[in-house]
């Protein structure tokens, strides 16, 4: 069948849609880029908050208009709403032919396949569509082929799942345990993506510095994130990091090794130790703040980003008076912020009564406010000073390109300064509280670029 992926959610689910790429071609089957040219719809869903399910839920009912209208058309529902009771129900309700738990993409194949069977089975009395929701553990093992030549970033699966049961989060039962890739596997994908050009890889995990935390005869994430950085790639990622595991071997990685970028998203979700106990979070205030000051002393120039959750089930004003204090305190060039958006299925739903939404939007405004204020003032000390860019693509404007520095800053340049993709040297001269603006200086020498479209 031609095929295409909508894909919602974190960057673990983009590297999962490539996975799902491989194992269709590898069945026989044909991407297409436009969804109105498939035969095979697959979403690949995210669960972790409300919006990306209502979003679903539109397409879906759009999508069973066009089937009711005469289209022939076999949906798949995947990702973590598919391993969700609520996900289930979704896809009985808009007749989903196919519903696959991102542990089972392996599956993927035999699964179209069985469809296929039941469809021609004229005396099939099983209603509904074919599920494969276990976790199989060689998916652990699966090796997803580099980007095309010329694709700047990228990403790299080290390990699945998580076991943190922070009480708001409902990605242990969409993902499942912590689970190691095999260091042979990931070195395998890693020399590949240098040979075909990338420019920059992403390390993913639900929280990647647990990587070899129960297999012993696995890395540290620490030596892992060392041997990942000497394959060659001029720029190394990771993401996301759980307080609790980032430790000093860590910090010191990152610091000892040119390539790996000053830049570190640790989650702190709130500045109140009360609200952390009812999150289930193992760290308290004091302890996140150890370890941001080990960072800034031993990593010059490091950008800090976090996720903040406002107004979880119980907070208080001073609850939420410490989460401003924190970022006061901190001073987060970064935020993804959120309103606290109740989950079916997590202790949270199921044990705490949530806040009025005007209390929980209104909390959210003021902590915004105080961001923009700490972002403005970190990035105007940029000003007048060289950053690496890696330029990915023209802005909507089309004045400009766009990229990101070593630091993870959005940095623009004129349109008429860049006439390839690719890492460059970047003067900054102007700063707003969420970009970079400068002129470019150079370009990289041996980078694989290629022509910006007009």
């Amino acid at each position: 069948m031609r095929a295409h992926v909508i894909t919602y959610g974190c960057q673990m689910n983009e590297y999962d849609t490539l996975t799902i790429h491989s194992e269709l071609v590898a069945g026989g089957h044909e991407i297409v880029d436009a969804p109105q040219d498939a035969e095979l719809i697959l979403l690949n869903t995210c669960a972790v908050r409300g919006k990306p399910v209502e979003k679903v839920v539109s397409l879906l009912g759009d999508l069973r208009k066009e089937r009711r209208r005469g289209r022939d058309l076999t949906l798949a529902l995947m990702g973590c709403l598919a391993q969700l009771d609520e996900g289930q129900a979704i896809a009985r309700k808009f007749d989903v032919d196919l519903v696959i738990g991102p542990g089972a993409i392996t599956d993927l194949v035999p699964a179209l396949d069985a469809v296929e069977r039941r469809r021609s089975d004229a005396h099939a009395s099983a209603p509904g569509g074919v599920e494969r929701l276990h976790f199989r553990d060689d998916l652990v093992d699966h090796i997803t082929p580099p980007p095309p030549a010329g694709t700047q970033t990228g990403f790299l699966t080290i390990m699945r799942g998580c076991d943190h049961h922070c009480t708001y989060c409902i990605v242990p039962t969409t993902r499942g345990p912590e689970v190691s890739r095999p260091l042979e596997a990931i070195m395998h994908e890693a020399r590949a993506m240098h040979d075909s050009g990338v420019q920059e890889v992403v390390l993913l995990g639900q929280n990647v510095n647990s990587y070899g935390l129960h297999d012993p005869t696995l890395p540290s994430f620490a030596e892992l994130l060392r041997l990942v950085a000497r394959v060659g790639i001029p720029r190394v990622k990771f993401t996301t990091s759980h307080p609790m595991n980032f430790t000093s071997d860590v910090i010191d990685a990152i610091a000892g090794e040119p390539n790996v970028c000053t830049y570190i998203h640790l989650p702190v979700q709130s500045g109140s130790d009360r609200v952390l106990r009812r999150m289930a979070r193992e760290y308290r205030r004091e302890r996140y703040l150890e370890i941001v000051r080990e960072i800034r002393a031993k990593v010059p120039d490091v950008v800090l980003s976090t996720d903040i959750i406002v107004g979880f089930p119980g907070e208080t004003e001073d609850d939420f008076q410490r989460t401003v204090d924190l970022f006061d305190e901190v001073r987060f060039e970064h935020a993804y912020m959120f309103i606290y958006s109740a989950r079916p299925g997590t202790p949270a739903h199921t044990h705490f009564d949530d806040m009025p939404r005007e209390v929980k939007t209104e909390r959210l405004g003021r902590l915004i406010e105080r961001q923009k204020h700490w972002a403005l003032e970190a990035n105007r000390r940029w000003i007048g000073r060289e950053v690496r860019v890696l330029v990915k693509e023209r802005a909507k404007d089309g004045h400009y390109v766009a990229g990101h520095s070593d630091q993870n800053h959005t940095v623009l340049v004129p349109a008429d300064q860049v006439r390839r993709l690719g890492l460059h040297r970047v003067r900054v001269d102007h700063a707003t509280p969420h970009t970079l603006y400068g002129g470019v200086l150079g370009e990289r020498e041996g980078a694989v670029e290629l022509r910006l479209a007009s």
